[in-house]
């Protein structure tokens, strides 16, 4: 039998290390956790966790220079970080190749489902790769894998979190759908490519830009995306990706048209760009 998965919550307040337990709990893990930073690297140093959920201490060591800390003596444990909604923290998050990151207050279910996700996924730590980050202008590269994808509309999330909530969800919903296209179908699943994101941040508008490396496609034959329905058969291209065995799906162009302002691909067709106006 399999060992039961390891996981540490730091949190300085008993009430919230037990509510976050109860909230990740399963019959199937093992959940400790520490008071403090300093507890949790003395924990670490004889228990190899696999996943750590660190929320930002209120008087003890920064949960950055701790995921620093925790990195050195544990690289494979998949640390989550939580704390302020300032871009800049999350920002320091993706360089100090943490798994993921919540501000506060913690919403329950996205931050169960992401623990899920880190306990499943084992090669990650160099999946999200930042070229270059000023909270106003952001360009990562993506391995092209389901998870990165996950992962990277999460971050996207949270570096948007000032944002209307409808309009934070409908520029993550159509950056997720774009991002999977481009590693399905530019990168084909393949983790040793990668692709190319970028965000950028101006007054009055948010320009997503994706770029993958595939050789590209024309938007005018595109037999599998709902986007090439005929009027007269507007699920056609279900039929199409079962025939080449497909997953379900096709709708990614079409629903991102609706939820931005502008979609706009390159001659090519291996990079597009949206913009979403504030």
């Amino acid at each position: 039998m399999l060992p039961s998965p390891s996981l540490l919550v730091i949190d300085p307040d008993p009430s919230v290390r037990e509510l976050l337990t109860g909230v990740l709990q399963k019959k199937d893990r093992i959940i400790s956790s520490a008071e403090n930073g300093h507890e949790a690297v003395e924990r670490l140093r004889t228990e190899p966790y696999e996943v750590v959920l660190a929320c930002q201490s209120r008087n003890g060591m920064d949960n950055l220079k701790l995921l620093r800390r925790m990195r050195s003596i544990r690289p494979q444990a998949r640390v989550i970080l939580t704390g302020d909604s300032q871009p800049a923290r999350v920002i320091g998050a993706i360089r100090g190749h943490a798994f993921s990151y919540f501000h506060h207050p913690l919403p329950s279910a996205p931050l169960a489902d992401m623990v899920q996700l880190a306990l499943d996924t084992r090669s990650w730590q160099d999946d999200i790769q930042v070229l270059s980050a000023r909270p106003e202008w952001i360009t990562l590269e993506v391995r092209c894998k389901l998870e990165a994808a996950e992962r990277t509309t999460h971050f996207l999330r949270e570096i948007e979190a000032d944002l209307p909530a409808q309009t934070r969800e409908d520029v993550a919903a159509a950056f997720r759908e774009l991002l999977l296209n481009a590693i399905e179908h530019g990168g084909n699943s393949d983790p040793k490519k990668r692709a190319r994101v970028s965000l950028l941040r101006t007054s009055r508008s948010l320009i997503v830009h994706i770029h993958d490396p595939g050789k590209g496609f024309s938007l005018d034959f595109l037999p599998h995306a709902a986007i090439s329905n005929p009027d007269d058969s507007p699920t056609r291209h279900v039929e199409v990706r079962a025939e080449e065995g497909r997953r379900p799906g096709g709708f990614g162009i079409l629903m991102s048209r609706n939820l931005v302002d502008d979609l706009i691909y390159n001659e090519r067709g291996n990079a597009v760009l949206f913009v979403k106006y504030l």
